[in-house]
This record gives structure tokens, C-alpha cells and sequence, in this order.
């Protein structure tokens, strides 16, 4: 394969980041959607929301924000990497004409950089889990009542993420869990290391089948679960798939319902991360973007609904009940590790099916934690000009010190709630409402339609391109007015100190976190700038993009 760059670029090892075929980039982009949010994330708020009435909001999400927004992002992404950028700034001032949209970009970066900050933390939990139940389990009590179990379950959880205190020492030196995240770490430091065809590419290959196959073992478990006569009727596996397709038309009148979705189609299919626009961007001008995003999308959903909302929840269903289900289920990571230890538990051979999970969970979350690391190491890369060795080193640095942030206030893990709030959903409808008006409006639908045409194997509908100029920016600031309105004067109550009640310095301290992180990278974005204009690459989109045709190469 012929690994010439189509055309000046700004960062120096550019000619040799490419993807190796068609597949593996859809399964890296699949990758970066699949993750805990699909398995934890998802069956926590269908749960809390009404089961069967949240997924009403839910699929209308997916069709009016995630796969036009998606498309957006694959085509704009594509169309920068032909200019010689790889980044989300950089990107996003070619489709933005001008600075404006450059420095929205930068929040392109920030989301996934912070949201590393304590997805790797999580991941490493979910690497525990798997190493405690595949040598003897976490110590739940399979004929202990529910509620011994679910005590014994969140002490556990406790234990592994160190949430009773401040710090990482424990009774006779470090906390056992600093070493699962160190091991975390450096495979995923290794893999970004080793770039996008033999590092992401290779990895998501085979994480992705074997995710597959692994929750296809517990699905096939929890669906054919024997009745057990000393649940209450209605403990069953019927009722739990009643639960999750039987919509309460009634729920569908709370905003909390449709904001839980949207927040969830975003999260789960990495819309507004900046991580599709970095993926496409090594893409050649022929490769398709609009069939490969919709199966990635739709690879996404799968996992999300059909694997993970239909394991967790019919098995909380049958093991805890309805109304137990829905009291300890929410949109939180943490709330997984409650509920599936006291189901594996109560199931026959619970230590092997709970070894099974969190290992696919690990998967999940690593190949979403690469998809976080590869736009910050591009970033860097081009902004600084650094090599590819140079950039993943000043990127595991600033990764560290975000984790050892994360690591290290761990009581009540409010930091971690506080980027996950502020920057894992409040920034990320920021950052997609600046990228689907840049796509539809400043550069032009129709311009953005003939981008996303080029080499396509099929067509974006013709209905689309309307809901991408008009229905996707509306709904999507509807939404994050009712996030605005609902969700956020809580979270400032924490930092303002209102209502009588200090303000929380660990939340304090999080926003510092947040608000340093922002001053480094609109400040390098700058710095990038200036180094892309003296290198007369086109950073408003003023020219047409190198035609790069009668190249071989690119993903087949």
C-alpha cells in the first residue's frame, strides 16, 4: 500500500498513520462507541426512565442526532485529513472558515482527553472485577438474602475504587487497585504507541469479535434461566423483556425520559467526542464514510440494546426484582457494580459468568479509552510538531497527571462525578452543536452532502440532509436547554456553595482541572495555528482540497 500522504500536512509522522482496511476502521469507530456506557451506562437509565418508554426517545434520538451527526463528523473528518489535518480544531476551522470555529474545536480535544482523565480509572475496575472472579469471586454470599448481597456487593465496590477516603494508601501499603490501573495504562499507552493500523486497528480486530462472543455467553445464560420457585411471581425472564419493550406511555411526559436518551445516544456513539472526525481523517478521498458510519452505528446499537440492555436488565429483573431494579439502577457507572455481582451471585456458575463480563467490559472500555488517547496524541502532534514517540509521550503525561487527579480524590469519587458531568454531557452537546452547524450551515449542506458522497457506497437520504440543516441543531438545543434547566443548577450549587452548604473543594478542584486543561489547549491551538499558516496549509477552507484521486491506497 502506497503510504504517501495526499498532501502537505502538519504533523510530521503523517504518511505513516493510515488504516489498514475497510473493516478495521469501522470496528475502531464501533470500538470507540462500544463501551461502558453501552453496558452500564444504557440499562441504568432505560431502567430509571421506564424501560420499554425510554427506548421511544431513545431510537428518535439515534435517528435525529446520532447517525446525521455522525455523518457530519465522518465526512468533515475526511475532508480535513486531505488537507493535512488530524485534529479537531484544525479540522473544524477548515468547515468553520475561520478562528471562531478553530477554538470550539479545541473543546473537540478537551472531552475526550478529561473523559480519559477517569474512564481508564473505571476500565481498571472492570479489570479487577475480572481477575477477582475469575480466581474465586468478590465475596458475595450465594445463599445470603438480596440485601446482604447488595451490602456486600457495594462494600466490595467500595474496596476497588477506595471511595471511603482521599488518596491511594491502604492498610499495609498502596491500594491494590493503583496496580490494576497501572497495567490499564501502559496497554493502552502501548497501543496508541503503536499507531493506527498496527496498534488501534490490530487490537479492535480482535476485541470486538471476542466483546461478541463474550456477552453472547451471558446473554444466552440470562435468557435461558430456569424458573426459580422461591422468587415472586413475576420474577422471570419474560418479565424482565416485558419490562424493556413494554413502554408506560405516561414516562414519555417527563423530560428527564427524552434528556436521559439524547445524553445516552451521545455518550454511547461518541457524537461530539471529536473521536469519529480524528478516525476519518486518515481516511483517502474514495474510502466511504457514509455506509461505514451507519454500520458503526448500528454495530454500536446492537451491543448497546440488543447484548447489554437485555443482559442487565432481564437479569436484575429476575434475580432482584422490578422495583429493585429500577431503585438501584441510574445513568452512573458505579451502579453495574452494584447490581450484577448480587444477579451473578444468585445464578449457577456465577463466578465464570462474572469473570465473562467484566472481561468483555474491559474490552468495551479499552477500546473506547484508545479512540480518547488517538485524538489528544494527534492534537499534540500538530500543534507542537512532535513525533509519533514524542506526542504519546507528552499525551500518557498529561493522562497521568489527570488520573492521579482522579485517583487520588477518590472519597465519594465527586471528582469523577464532576467531569463526568461538566465535560462527559454538558461539553459534548457543545461541541456537536458547533460541528453540525459548521457542516449544514457555515460550509453548507450541500457542499457537506458532496463530501460525504465521495466513494460512498449509498446515499444519505435525501430527508436527511433536512433533519441534519434543521431538525438535528433544533432538537438538539431543546435538549440542552432542558439539560441546562433540569441538570445543571445542582451541579453549580456544589461549586457556589448555595443553600446554606460549603462549597465542595474536591468539586472546586475538578473545575480547576477542567478550566487549566482548556488554557493549555486553546493556548497550544494558537501555537498550532501560527506553525499551519507558516506552513501554508489552508486553515479557513478557503481552497478545494488536494484531489488525491489517483492514489492507491486507503481503507479497503
Amino acid at each position: 500500500m502506497d503510504e504517501r500522504p495526499a498532501a502537505p500536512s502538519a504533523s510530521p509522522d503523517d504518511h505513516q498513520q493510515r488504516w489498514g482496511t475497510r473493516l478495521g476502521i469501522i470496528l475502531a469507530v464501533a470500538g470507540s462507541a462500544v463501551g461502558l456506557g453501552n453496558f452500564l451506562r444504557f440499562p441504568g437509565n432505560a431502567a430509571e426512565n421506564g424501560g420499554g418508554a425510554f427506548m421511544i426517545p431513545y431510537f428518535i434520538s439515534f435517528l435525529l442526532l446520532g447517525i446525521p451527526i455522525g455523518w457530519a463528523e465522518w465526512a468533515m473528518g475526511r475532508y480535513g485529513g486531505r488537507k493535512g489535518f488530524h485534529s479537531t480544531p484544525a479540522i473544524m476551522g477548515v468547515w468553520g472558515k475561520g478562528p471562531f470555529a478553530r477554538y470550539m474545536g479545541a473543546f473537540g480535544v478537551l472531552v475526550p482527553l478529561v473523559i480519559y482523565f477517569y474512564y481508564v480509572v473505571i476500565e481498571s475496575w472492570c479489570l479487577r472485577y475480572a481477575f477477582a472472579y475469575a480466581t474465586g469471586g468478590i465475596g458475595v454470599d450465594p445463599g445470603a438474602t438480596v440485601a446482604a448481597q447488595v451490602d456486600a456487593s457495594r462494600a466490595y465496590f467500595g474496596e476497588v475504587t477506595f471511595s471511603a477516603a482521599n488518596g491511594v494508601m491502604a492498610e499495609g501499603g498502596v491500594h491494590a487497585s493503583l496496580w490494576f490501573w497501572v497495567v490499564t495504562f501502559a496497554l493502552n499507552a502501548w497501543f496508541v504507541f503503536r499507531g493506527l493500523s498496527r496498534g488501534i486497528e490490530k487490537f479492535c480486530l480482535w476485541a470486538m469479535p471476542t466483546m461478541a462472543v463474550c456477552a453472547l455467553i451471558v446473554l444466552g445464560r440470562v435468557l435461558t434461566l430456569p424458573p426459580d420457585a422461591t422468587n415472586p411471581a413475576g420474577q422471570n425472564v419474560l418479565a424482565g423483556l416485558n419490562f424493556m419493550w413494554n413502554p408506560d406511555f405516561a414516562m414519555l411526559r417527563n423530560p428527564q425520559t427524552w434528556l436521559a436518551a439524547s445524553g445516552q445516544i451521545f455518550f454511547s456513539m461518541s457524537v461530539g467526542f471529536g473521536l469519529i472526525i480524528n478516525y476519518a481523517s486518515y481516511l483517502r478521498k474514495r474510502d466511504d464514510v457514509v455506509l461505514s458510519g451507519l454500520t458503526a452505528g448500528a454495530t454500536n446499537g446492537f451491543f448497546e440494546v440488543a447484548l447489554g440492555g437485555m443482559i442487565t436488565l432481564t437479569a436484575s429483573v429476575v434475580f432482584l426484582g422490578l422495583a429493585a431494579t429500577q431503585a438501584n439502577s441510574g445513568g452512573t457507572f458505579s451502579t453495574g457494580f452494584f447490581a450484577l455481582p448480587v444477579v451473578f451471585a444468585r445464578m449457577p456458575a456465577g463466578d465464570f459468568f462474572g469473570a465473562v463480563w467484566f472481561f468483555m467490559l474491559f474490552l468495551a472500555a479499552i477500546t473506547s479509552s484508545l479512540s480518547m488517547l488517538q485524538p489528544a496524541k494527534a492534537f499534540f502532534a500538530e500543534t507542537l510538531g512532535l513525533s509519533n514517540g514524542r506526542a504519546t509521550l507528552f499525551t500518557t503525561f498529561i493522562c497521568v497527571l489527570g488520573n492521579l487527579f482522579v485517583l487520588w480524590f477518590s472519597k465519594d469519587l465527586v471528582a469523577l462525578d464532576t467531569l463526568d458531568f461538566w465535560v462527559g454531557t454538558f461539553l459534548i452537546f457543545v461541541v456537536a452543536g458547533t460541528q453540525i452547524i459548521c457542516f449544514s450551515w457555515v460550509t453548507g449542506l450541500q457542499r457537506g452532502l458532496q463530501e460525504a458522497h465521495e466513494g460512498a457506497l449509498m446515499r444519505i437520504p435525501r430527508f436527511v440532509g433536512f433533519i441534519m440543516k434543521y431538525v438535528s441543531p433544533v432538537y438538539l438545543l431543546v435538549v440542552f436547554g432542558l439539560f441546562c434547566w433540569l441538570e445543571v443548577p445542582g451541579y453549580v450549587r456544589t461549586i457556589t456553595g448555595s443553600d446554606g452548604s460549603p462549597p465542595d473543594k474536591v468539586a472546586l478542584y475538578a473545575w480547576g482541572v477542567i478550566v487549566a486543561t482548556i488554557i493549555l489547549l486553546v493556548t497550544l491551538t494558537a501555537i498550532g495555528a501560527r506553525r499551519w499558516r507558516a506552513a501554508g496549509l489552508d486553515l479557513d477552507g478557503r481552497l478545494p482540497a488536494p484531489d488525491d484521486d489517483d492514489e492507491p491506497g486507503g481503507a479497503r
